[in-house]
């Protein structure tokens, strides 16, 4: 019997199929879905993930559990899917790919920030806080220790970038 937790095995033996699609491996979830088991694979990348490379990724992964006995016995759902966008913001790539987005940090100190991503370094963020009531929008420096939460915020009028370069 392997000591290493299921989530870990799972990890091990899925990350290299992941990275193989050159896409990173967020999230592994084991959940029940009544009778069923339920396992959720999040994968991203800068680009995005598109639908197509889920499915070829999801065959991959059926067929890797299917040789393996890393699901233990009976049946469960595989779901292969992105994050959603109001996922929570926890790795500094997920930062870089919010550059342009409006977030909302929960800063330890602070209080509440709704603001854009203008810059991403190693330290931390370059923003830009919208005015209130007509003013001018103001720049603001935040670094990581200072963030708690952080989540993109759904921005419905907004124009996506790659609306904009059609």
């Amino acid at each position: 019997m392997s000591t290493t937790p299921p989530s870990e095995r799972l990890r091990e033996l899925l990350e290299p199929l992941v990275t193989a699609k050159d896409l990173d491996l967020e999230e592994i979830e084991v959940s029940r879905a009544g009778k069923r088991r339920m396992l959720r694979v999040i994968v991203d990348s800068d680009d995005g993930v598109e639908l197509d490379a889920c499915a070829e990724l999801s065959r991959d992964i059926s067929e890797k559990l299917d040789e393996t006995d890393a699901m233990g016995e009976g049946e469960y759902v595989l779901e292969v899917s992105s994050p959603g966008a109001d996922r929570p913001l926890t790795e500094h790539r997920h930062y870089v790919r919010a550059t342009g987005r409006l977030v909302k940090l929960n800063l330890h100190e602070d209080g509440e920030l709704v603001a854009r991503i203008l810059q991403v370094d190693d330290e931390g963020l370059d923003l830009e806080v919208p005015g209130v009531k007509g003013r001018k929008p103001t720049a603001r420096r935040v670094i990581f220790a200072e963030i708690a939460k952080a989540r993109v915020e759904i921005e419905f009028s907004r124009k996506d970038k790659k609306e904009e370069e059609a």
